[in-house]
């Protein structure tokens, strides 16, 4: 793993050169360190099982009524620019038999979120992975976020907010479960 860290430094100091900076400069001689060290977070989900973190579950005491996490602030990675977005994940279930500990949403949110990744396929697979492990009788997942591809580059929109939606199970089929979980969520 030594080897591909000094290797991935050397690249970041090429990058350097691409864009016409001096490598030598006193302010990047550390920065490729930086870099690969700040990937061992940025990228964290790759070496985690999504299944693992909803692994405890709790049977006894189980509801049937709407469980709702909202807010779950997140950070990610473009896969197209490997640019941040970030924003906020709302995550709704109803239990059918289990329920799991409210803190292993928000790290299932993270597990996705630290992966190059797109928005719309890391609602679904936070929604995905909640119907194969809990097995509920539903999950809707609601994602906003802020790209910096559409701020800093490209179209340069500031203001702009993207919003995507998983829905799966009795959410998608009954109108009233996804307005009960919206009414929760906007307030």
């Amino acid at each position: 793993m030594e080897d591909k860290k000094i290797a991935m430094e050397e690249t970041i100091r090429s990058i350097f050169d691409f864009i016409g900076d001096d490598r030598h400069r006193e302010g990047l001689l550390d920065t490729p360190k930086r870099v690969v060290k700040s990937w061992d977070k940025l990228y964290s989900g790759y070496t985690q099982d999504p299944r693992e973190i909803l692994g405890t579950v709790f049977e006894d005491g189980a509801c049937d009524e709407m469980v709702v996490l909202k807010n779950i602030e997140f950070y990610s990675m473009c896969e197209h620019h490997m640019l941040p977005f970030f924003g906020k994940v709302s995550i709704g279930y109803i239990p059918d038999q289990k329920v799991v500990g409210i803190s292993k949403l928000a790290r299932l949110v993270e597990v996705f979120a630290r992966r190059l990744q797109i928005q719309e396929k890391m609602t679904g697979q936070i929604a995905d992975t909640l119907m194969e492990v809990l097995q509920p009788k539903g999950a809707m997942v609601v994602a906003e976020a802020t790209h910096m591809c559409m701020v800093m580059r490209g179209v340069e929109k500031q203001q702009s907010v993207m919003v995507t939606s998983a829905v799966r199970g009795l959410f998608k089929r009954d109108a009233r479960t996804r307005e009960e979980f919206m009414g929760h969520i906007r307030h």
